[in-house]
């Protein structure tokens, strides 16, 4: 396993955050880019730390309307 690989399995990437939350892939973004969701940009990908995504995921509602932060 490289140094690179060990890094990343504390992060997961665009479409493993839409599957967490069941919602769309572009979605997922938007929340990156709206600042509700931290994220950090590696390459052209999007990575949310898993730790994170829990805390996100466990106050999350995907129905409209519902904003959910970390804050």
């Amino acid at each position: 396993m490289s140094i690179k690989d060990n890094l990343l399995e504390n992060y997961a990437g665009v479409d493993l955050v839409s599957d967490r939350l069941n919602i769309h892939p572009e979605s997922v973004r938007r929340l990156i880019r709206q600042g509700k969701l931290p994220a950090i940009k590696f390459g052209n990908k999007w990575l949310v730390e898993k730790s994170t995504l829990e805390q996100f995921a466990s106050r999350y509602d995907p129905r409209p309307g519902n904003k959910a932060t970390l804050l």
